[in-house]
């Protein structure tokens, strides 16, 4: 009798173990095929009294880009579908990428975002609401910790050529120019040691990646165009003598908008220019 109990308990064990879901459950990566989803990041108040309604989005594929001309699939309303919103589409998370203004008197109207991709429709809501207002020293720093306006250091200032041409299969070199306080100081790095003497605490290095460059640097994205643009050096660049150059590369014609933004490792200052491919 006591055999028999506890084979059945060992059977009713098994049959547990067997049915129990996993503690985590790993994100499903998708290159393509996804919508985008667009987001309203919360509004900012004028001096004159205006106010900006800011706006990113979210490309839930992690490869796939999209060119989305304004219209059906990617309007404003009420209004002029085309409001400055972007038109290509990097893979996910983009974050205060534009804004639209509003006069004082908005009060409680709503500005609706619609964006239709891969046959999903999305919508982003921008309203007054007290609890969505944020600060421009948000936008500079995309939404981390910061002192707030009394901090002594100051965004960096950035321009940009006002319009630049451009032919297909040809590099284009853009050039920014940049000036900044020099705040904050950049970080020494934390030089990478191999452990000897497992005896000893030994310095901590939070990331195997490959390093951010330390300093003044610029970043180039694309907001508007009908096919993807490339630039050499892809990631941040520092900036050296007040300027960082960037070639960027072209495989269709057409009308491009491209930002520059210049980060001093806590704020960041953006200028957009416009590039005629022919």
């Amino acid at each position: 009798m006591t055999l028999t109990i506890a084979i059945l308990l060992l059977l009713a064990v098994g049959d547990v173990t067997a049915q129990q879901l996993p503690t985590a459950i790993p994100q499903t990566k998708f290159v393509s095929g996804q919508n985008v989803v667009p987001y309203f990041e919360g509004w900012i108040r004028n001096t004159d009294g205006t106010f900006d309604l800011v706006f990113g989005y979210f490309n839930r594929n992690w490869q796939e880009e999209l060119a989305i001309p304004t219209g059906p699939d990617n309007m404003l309303e009420p209004g002029a579908p085309d409001r400055g919103q972007p038109t290509y589409f990097l893979p996910r998370r983009q974050g205060w990428v534009f804004r639209v203004r509003v006069p004082g008197n908005f009060g409680s109207q709503v500005l609706t975002w619609t964006i239709r991709a891969n046959g999903k429709t999305e919508k982003a809501y921008g309203e007054l609401l007290p609890v969505e207002e944020i600060t421009e020293r948000i936008v500079m720093t995309r939404g981390n910790l910061n002192p707030g306006d009394s901090d002594s250091n100051k965004p960096p200032t950035i321009s940009i050529a006002a319009a630049q041409t451009a032919v297909i299969g040809q590099p284009l070199s853009l050039t920014a120019n940049v000036t900044d306080d020099g705040l904050p100081k950049p970080r020494v790095p934390v030089q990478r040691t191999v452990a000897t003497d497992a005896t000893r605490i030994q310095a901590q290095a939070n990331s195997s990646a490959v390093a951010r460059p330390r300093g003044l640097s610029v970043s180039w994205m694309q907001l508007r165009g009908p096919a993807r643009v490339t630039f050499e050096p892809a990631g941040p660049n520092l900036v050296a003598g007040g300027n960082a150059v960037t070639a960027a590369r072209f495989t269709e014609p057409g009308m491009y908008v491209l930002r520059a933004t210049a980060n001093d490792g806590a704020l960041s200052t953006k200028s957009d220019v416009t590039v005629t491919v022919q």
